[in-house]
């Protein structure tokens, strides 16, 4: 599956900025740190982002004229902690969208490996995501009682790896001034 970039944007709406830290680089890759045209410029105006790339695209005052920006990077650093926030959307990340019990692909929800019942509690290391049918199948027993088996042992994953698991699943949207910001995994020129 390669990349592919857009060229132009064709409205306002589809004119995101890519948000890059103050070392140039993404604060997230998924969800991509992108912001609105408005948000963008206001940041602008408020002198806390340097415009480093910018569309053919313009917005007009009575009096002026302006490029929107496309991609703008922070002029102070905003430090990552080391460790995500335990979300359901960071868990399915982590997960990389699949059922850790058949692959399934799709409607997800997140099973307790040891359940509260024997003592399993919500953390890190005793979820993972699992579909509806898997959730199901597996009720209140452990996996070994429900002869199911995890493809991957539920851990607490960093940020960094996160952000690389993130790289796999890029958004449908990537404006052409982003490329050399975006460090994915597929070939970008062929």
């Amino acid at each position: 599956m390669g990349v592919h970039f857009a060229p132009q944007s064709p409205s306002l709406e589809a004119s995101p900025a890519l948000i890059l830290n103050a070392d140039y680089r993404p604060l997230s890759y998924f969800p991509l740190s992108i912001w609105n045209w408005q948000t963008a410029l206001k940041a602008v105006f408020l002198e806390r982002v340097d415009i480093i790339a910018e569309y053919d695209r313009e917005v007009h005052s009575p009096t002026t004229a302006l490029k929107l920006p496309s991609v703008i990077a922070l002029k102070k650093y905003v430090r990552q902690p080391q460790y995500p926030a335990f979300t359901r959307f960071n868990l399915f990340l982590r997960d990389r969208f699949t059922c850790q019990y058949c692959g399934m692909k799709g409607e997800l929800t997140f099973d307790h490996v040891v359940p509260r019942a024997y003592g399993g509690r919500t953390s890190w290391a005793n979820i993972a995501a699992a579909c509806i049918p898997c959730n199901l199948k597996k009720g209140g027993r452990t996996p070994e009682e429900a002869h199911m088996h995890l493809l991957q042992k539920p851990f607490k994953p960093t940020n960094h790896q996160l952000h690389a698991i993130g790289r796999a699943f890029p958004p449908n949207y990537l404006h052409e001034s982003w490329r050399d910001y975006l460090y994915w995994d597929s070939e970008l020129e062929r």
